[in-house]
């Protein structure tokens, strides 16, 4: 592969091409030493801020979703509002904002943030942000919940990779999803920048909650405030 020209790209492009291109080297370098970098301990929910982003992979079924108040802020995505009000709410794809307007749900929860976009110009209480991320919800949600600063972040239902082919989200076969039999979206951007997240953000500690059977990427393997937790062990923590 030809070595980049930072010529051709602008100031914030090569900043995030060389961010990747570091990632990439050192992933070939733990994957060369076949080490996994000194994890943070995870610390007393009750006495430090915890917080818990939710995204909507299979995984974090089992979890009470009631039950999570109690220890820390949710920040949570899409059509997660139609079972349960997390503390924020992240929605950046059109057809989801249009939903949350027609059920007047930012009036109910003043913490309901998207991008800028034309189409919902004209609608008020959602909260935008100025500029627009440009990513996925979920990242926008674990990007957001980092600018509050918690001590630790418990991530869950970030599966990445599809039920084997298959599209792999709670609330597949619902308006504004894709069926459970299509094709596994594509989740390169989302662990892109959930890395990006992570790695900015050195003083938080990220537990990534996962089903046994979960994909482990080395993107995320390779970074030390990062770590992964099995969803039975995260039920002992938080089961009350």
């Amino acid at each position: 592969m030809a070595k980049p020209n930072k010529a051709d790209y602008t100031k914030d492009q090569w900043r995030k091409l060389k961010e990747q291109i570091k990632i990439e080297k050192a992933v070939k370098r733990a994957a060369k030493a076949n080490k996994i970098p000194p994890r943070p301990v995870i610390t007393d929910p009750l006495e430090k801020q915890t917080f818990f982003v939710l995204g909507n992979g299979l995984s974090r079924i089992p979890v009470k979703l009631n039950n999570l108040k109690q220890y820390g802020k949710v920040f949570g995505c899409n059509a997660l509002y139609r079972e349960y009000d997390p503390d924020y709410l992240v929605a950046v794809d059109v057809k989801m904002v249009l939903e949350l307007n027609k059920n007047k749900y930012q009036f109910k929860n003043s913490q309901v943030w998207t991008n800028p976009n034309k189409a919902y110009s004209n609608m008020s209480n959602f909260n935008f942000f100025q500029p627009s991320k440009g990513w996925s919800s979920g990242p926008t949600a674990l990007w957001l919940a980092s600018q509050h600063s918690p001590l630790q972040v418990f991530i869950l239902g970030f599966d990445f990779k599809g039920t084997g082919d298959h599209f792999n989200n709670i609330y597949a076969d619902t308006e504004n999803y894709k069926k459970s039999h299509d094709g596994a979206t594509y989740h390169g951007n989302w662990l892109k920048q959930t890395a990006s997240v992570i790695q900015e953000n050195p003083t938080i500690n990220y537990i990534r909650v996962i089903a046994q059977d979960n994909f482990c990427p080395d993107e995320l393997n390779i970074l030390k405030n990062h770590s992964t937790m099995q969803i039975e062990d995260f039920l002992k923590i938080f089961t009350n």
